[in-house]
Protein backbone atom coordinates (compact mmCIF):
# COMPACT_ATOMS: atom_id res chain seq x y z
CA UNK A 1 0.00 0.00 0.00
CA UNK A 2 1.19 3.42 -0.83
CA UNK A 3 0.07 6.63 1.06
CA UNK A 4 1.08 9.64 -0.75
CA UNK A 5 2.34 12.99 1.86
CA UNK A 6 1.64 15.58 -0.19
CA UNK A 7 0.22 17.16 -3.50
CA UNK A 8 -1.02 15.09 -6.19
CA UNK A 9 1.37 14.80 -9.10
CA UNK A 10 4.12 15.50 -6.78
CA UNK A 11 6.97 12.85 -6.28
CA UNK A 12 6.21 11.74 -2.62
CA UNK A 13 4.74 8.95 -0.32
CA UNK A 14 5.27 5.98 1.87
CA UNK A 15 5.42 2.92 0.85
CA UNK A 16 3.19 0.33 3.75
CA UNK A 17 4.76 -3.14 4.24
CA UNK A 18 3.72 -4.60 7.62
CA UNK A 19 2.05 -4.06 10.21
CA UNK A 20 2.23 -5.28 13.65
CA UNK A 21 -1.58 -5.48 15.51
CA UNK A 22 -3.01 -6.10 18.80
CA UNK A 23 -4.00 -10.00 19.78
CA UNK A 24 -2.95 -10.69 16.33
CA UNK A 25 -0.10 -13.20 15.29
CA UNK A 26 2.84 -11.07 14.66
CA UNK A 27 3.86 -11.98 11.45
CA UNK A 28 -0.32 -12.06 9.41
CA UNK A 29 0.11 -8.74 7.85
CA UNK A 30 4.25 -9.11 7.13
CA UNK A 31 4.63 -8.05 3.47
CA UNK A 32 2.59 -6.06 0.84
CA UNK A 33 0.33 -9.07 -0.05
CA UNK A 34 -0.38 -9.81 3.53
CA UNK A 35 -1.38 -6.37 4.88
CA UNK A 36 -3.80 -5.57 1.80
CA UNK A 37 -5.81 -8.86 2.09
CA UNK A 38 -5.50 -8.48 5.89
CA UNK A 39 -7.19 -4.91 5.73
CA UNK A 40 -9.28 -5.60 2.34
CA UNK A 41 -7.45 -2.83 0.75
CA UNK A 42 -7.98 -3.04 -3.08
CA UNK A 43 -7.54 -1.09 -6.57
CA UNK A 44 -10.67 0.39 -5.23
CA UNK A 45 -8.93 1.88 -2.45
CA UNK A 46 -6.89 4.00 -5.14
CA UNK A 47 -7.17 7.96 -4.14
CA UNK A 48 -8.92 7.52 -1.29
CA UNK A 49 -8.14 9.87 1.68
CA UNK A 50 -6.90 8.67 5.10
CA UNK A 51 -7.63 11.78 6.36
CA UNK A 52 -11.23 11.86 5.99
CA UNK A 53 -14.07 10.28 7.51
CA UNK A 54 -13.64 7.05 5.42
CA UNK A 55 -13.17 3.16 5.75
CA UNK A 56 -9.59 3.56 5.19
CA UNK A 57 -7.56 5.75 7.97
CA UNK A 58 -4.10 5.81 9.36
CA UNK A 59 -3.92 5.49 13.14
CA UNK A 60 -1.39 7.90 15.26
CA UNK A 61 2.27 6.51 16.26
CA UNK A 62 1.98 5.03 19.57
CA UNK A 63 3.51 6.85 22.43
CA UNK A 64 5.86 4.16 22.85
CA UNK A 65 7.43 4.93 19.80
CA UNK A 66 7.96 8.46 20.31
CA UNK A 67 11.71 7.71 19.36
CA UNK A 68 11.73 4.70 17.35
CA UNK A 69 14.88 2.79 16.48
CA UNK A 70 14.72 2.33 12.74
CA UNK A 71 16.93 0.44 10.81
CA UNK A 72 17.82 2.29 7.62
CA UNK A 73 18.63 -0.14 4.13
CA UNK A 74 18.43 -0.54 0.38
CA UNK A 75 15.06 -1.70 -1.19
CA UNK A 76 14.08 -4.76 -1.99
CA UNK A 77 11.83 -6.43 -5.03
CA UNK A 78 12.93 -3.81 -7.91
CA UNK A 79 14.62 -3.55 -10.61
CA UNK A 80 15.96 0.17 -10.55
CA UNK A 81 17.77 2.08 -7.60
CA UNK A 82 18.18 -1.08 -5.65
CA UNK A 83 21.27 0.67 -3.90
CA UNK A 84 19.30 3.24 -2.36
CA UNK A 85 19.03 3.42 1.19
CA UNK A 86 15.17 4.09 1.05
CA UNK A 87 13.74 0.94 3.27
CA UNK A 88 13.23 1.75 6.75
CA UNK A 89 11.76 -0.33 9.49
CA UNK A 90 11.14 -0.65 13.73
CA UNK A 91 14.23 -2.42 14.54
CA UNK A 92 12.34 -4.13 17.57
CA UNK A 93 9.35 -5.42 15.32
CA UNK A 94 9.12 -8.99 14.28
CA UNK A 95 6.51 -8.18 11.50
CA UNK A 96 8.94 -7.09 9.18
CA UNK A 97 8.58 -8.76 6.03
CA UNK A 98 12.89 -9.23 5.11
CA UNK A 99 15.49 -7.64 7.69
CA UNK A 100 18.57 -6.00 6.50
CA UNK A 101 21.22 -8.81 6.19
CA UNK A 102 22.81 -9.22 9.36
CA UNK A 103 19.31 -7.63 11.75
CA UNK A 104 17.85 -10.96 13.29
CA UNK A 105 14.54 -10.76 14.13
CA UNK A 106 14.34 -9.52 18.23
CA UNK A 107 13.24 -11.87 21.05
CA UNK A 108 9.76 -11.66 21.78
CA UNK A 109 10.93 -9.93 24.95
CA UNK A 110 12.70 -7.63 23.63
CA UNK A 111 10.20 -6.55 20.78
CA UNK A 112 7.56 -4.06 20.04
CA UNK A 113 4.03 -5.23 20.86
CA UNK A 114 1.55 -2.98 19.52
CA UNK A 115 -1.63 -2.41 22.23
CA UNK A 116 -4.73 -0.88 21.46
CA UNK A 117 -3.57 2.47 22.47
CA UNK A 118 -3.99 3.62 18.71
CA UNK A 119 -7.78 2.28 17.87
CA UNK A 120 -9.54 4.92 15.62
Amino acid sequence: MNVVTDRSDWANGVLLRAVAMPGKAERIAAGPGLLSRHFEISRRHDNSSACDENELWLAPRPSVLNIPELVTTTRIGISQGQDLPWRWYLKASRSVSRRAKGDRMPAISQAFIPTLECKR
